[in-house]
């Protein structure tokens, strides 16, 4: 095996396959910090460029590519909240609260950091598990695949936020939310109120950027100084070297979440979206010193980030070996695998195995590079905090925009992005934590294909297969868990002052309570008209969102009556949203739509940012225009020449 480890070697860290490795790097660093520019889009672009290259140099491009995506998304989640793919979100809830304290670059050291220990692991593991971890994966059906879902969806319903029942409810929610359209099975539309885009379901990209980015814009929108309170940055270096240290510190934490990551990625269809969740549930549930998650704390980023590289690993892993690709990505690279003339399976083990190493090789040197090269970065990146934050803003709708509308190239991803959004401001106005609802809307159809299966081939048997016993047992010993840990929170609460548990209450939930009632009444509504809708379709159309939408409905009256006993130490301060940053937000925004209607995009959204920064934030014109400039030469070289978007159509062009 040493001998072929060497000749995979070999074939890679020579000409050209080791410039094309390097070109798809840098191309992964870039598809990774623009939100909304996926590992998947990547490779879609990538792939029909593979068609003349030669077999290792293709496959390590694409490979190479994909792999640092989940490294560079850091940047975007940590400075400005928003998830540069889905496989950063859960970092955005640490990640954004250190950078707000000044500490973007200690957060940047430790995430940089585990991720290329990440992902190492994760291509050691493609050496060392295929043999020992087949009869794993292969137990692994229908059934434990649907339980390994509810496991996740508990674990960060139950983790993520103050309220049990108001995490379960969101998750809850975001599973109906993917309901919408073609049911997985039968061809009937769930949902969709006869709105032509809804039809197919609604996208990811609008629905993440809507709930994640559209709240942080209005936070931006507020003006006052830069992303951080504090007033100054840290000395030269030295919050790189602490995050470098918290990794090394946290070296039982990351090595346990990179093994998790890579068990997730040997799983068919799961991927780096969920296994970050995961991941993140599990450093909330194992930590017992100080735990401040949701505020800032460092193993909130560690967690995230070391899991979603180690799963570039373990999706390989059935990719190659039983040609079954781990995830979206993985399946595009299959396509490689077949433009090239590769046919995975028991091939790559034996007569292809050098060409197994070169991938393998390619993860190790992809990963150290990255984390190497953005490490350097991240100092002057890191220094985009202190930027006052109007400055920001034209920059952040842009991206959130062609994000969202590289879904499907249709006004409707702009409509759904600003819907999400309202849900979003509302969630985080009521206290309602968002991530669970997104964990929902990404494995719903996971799991109702497992359901269904699972109904089909095994009736109810199913509920008693041992492994199905065993994660139903985690699910629920992660909910008594968090019950007891609440409990005991809300005891040392009463403990306290009066006073002081009076402004820790308001600082914890971090919205009214009076208008969790309300947000808890309008939800009560949609549950109930979920399970209203449902009642004359088939069965097997039926059974997923009525088994998703009963307990939801349960946690939001239990949220409900919960907020109804706290709403006397509702003080009005609460509201993150005031109403004049909202109106104006909604005029900018609505401006941005009909002129896009009126002249298109490369116009509408160039005349914005002009518009913004002489107007509201008052820049000077000679920087509004450079930035304006920027802004254009991006939409024209990027958007247009690269990726080649379909613009809108508009009405004058």
């Amino acid at each position: 095996m040493l001998e072929q480890a060497m000749a995979g070697a070999a074939q890679l860290l020579v000409w050209p396959a080791i410039g094309f490795l390097f070109l798809g790097i840098m191309i992964g660093i870039v598809f990774g910090v623009i939100p909304g520019l996926s590992g998947l889009n990547g490779m879609a672009i990538l792939l029909p460029f593979t068609f003349t290259m030669e077999t290792v140099p293709a496959l390590c491009f694409l490979l190479g590519m994909y792999a640092v995506t989940s490294t560079a998304d850091t940047i975007s989640s940590v400075l400005l909240g928003i998830p540069g793919t889905a496989a950063s979100q859960a970092t955005v809830l640490d990640g954004h609260p250190m950078a707000k304290r000044g500490e973007a670059e200690r957060a940047f050291g430790a995430a940089f950091t585990v991720s290329a220990i990440g992902g190492v692991i994760g291509a050691i593991a493609v050496v060392l598990s295929i043999p020992i971890l087949q009869p794993i994966i292969m137990a692994f059906s229908s059934p434990e695949f649907f339980m390994l879902g509810v496991v996740g969806l508990t674990m960060v319903g139950s983790l993520s936020g103050g309220s049990i029942t108001k995490g379960i409810a969101a998750a809850a929610l975001g599973t109906l939310i993917a309901c919408v359209g073609y049911g997985e099975q039968v061809a009937i539309p769930r949902y969709w109120f006869d709105v032509l885009y809804l039809i197919d379901g609604l996208p990811l990209m609008p629905v993440v950027l809507g709930l994640f980015a559209i709240p942080e814009l209005l936070d931006l929108m507020k003006g006052g100084g830069g992303i951080s309170n504090v007033a100054a940055a840290p000395g030269k270096g030295s919050g790189l070297m602490q995050g470098m240290r918290d990794a090394f510190r946290e070296w039982w934490l990351t090595l346990r979440c990179s093994l998790l990551g890579v068990y997730i990625g040997m799983l068919p269809g799961l991927g780096a979206g969920i296994a970050d969740w995961i991941a993140y549930g599990h450093a909330v549930q194992t930590t017992r010193k100080d735990p401040k998650f949701g505020t800032g704390d460092v193993r909130g980023v560690i967690a995230p980030e070391a899991a979603n590289n180690a799963v570039k690993g373990g999706g390989l892993v059935p990719t190659i070996a039983f040609g079954i690709p781990g995830s979206p990505p993985m399946a595009l690279l299959l396509g490689g695998f077949l433009i090239q003339g590769v046919a995975p399976g028991p091939a790559m083990l034996t007569t292809n195995l050098s060409l197994t190493f070169s991938l393998i090789w390619t993860l190790v040197i992809a990963n150290v590079v990255a984390a190497g090269l953005l490490f350097f970065l991240s100092k002057y990146i890191s220094r985009l905090i202190f930027i006052p934050t109007l400055l920001l803003v034209p920059a952040v709708t842009v991206f959130t925009l062609m994000g969202s509308w590289m879904s499907t190239f249709q006004l409707g991803d702009w409509i759904a992005l600003f819907g999400a959004g309202a849900l979003g401001i509302a969630m985080k106005r009521a206290a309602w934590p968002r991530p669970p609802l997104i964990l929902g809307f990404i494995i719903a159809p996971i799991l109702e294909n497992a359901l269904h299966i699972s109904r089909q081939s095994y009736g109810y048997a199913w509920l008693g297969r041992p492994i199905v016993l065993i994660l139903l047992a985690v699910a629920v010993l992660t909910i008594l868990l968090s019950v007891r840990k609440t409990m005991r929170q809300t005891a040392r609460d009463r403990a306290a002052p009066l006073a002081e548990a009076r402004q820790m209450t308001i600082a914890e939930q971090a919205g009214s309570a009076r208008f969790g009632v309300v947000f808890a009444a309008f939800m009560v509504v949609v549950f109930g008209f979920a399970l209203w809708g449902a009642r004359d379709w088939p069965s097997t159309l039926a059974a997923f969102p009525v088994a998703m939408a009963a307990p939801g409905l349960l946690c939001v009256v239990l949220a409900g009556i919960a907020d109804w006993k706290r709403r006397d130490l509702d003080d009005g301060r609460s509201d993150p949203f005031p109403v004049r940053v909202m109106g104006e937000f909604v005029v900018w925004m609505a401006g941005i739509v009909l002129v896009t209607m009126a002249v298109g995009q490369m116009i509408a959204l160039p005349l914005f940012t002009l518009a913004f920064l002489l107007i509201k934030a008052r820049a000077k014109p000679v920087i509004a225009l450079a930035y304006t400039a920027g802004v254009t030469l991006l939409l024209w070289g990027i958007f247009d020449q690269v990726i080649h978007v379909t613009w809108y159509r508009s009405w004058l062009l």
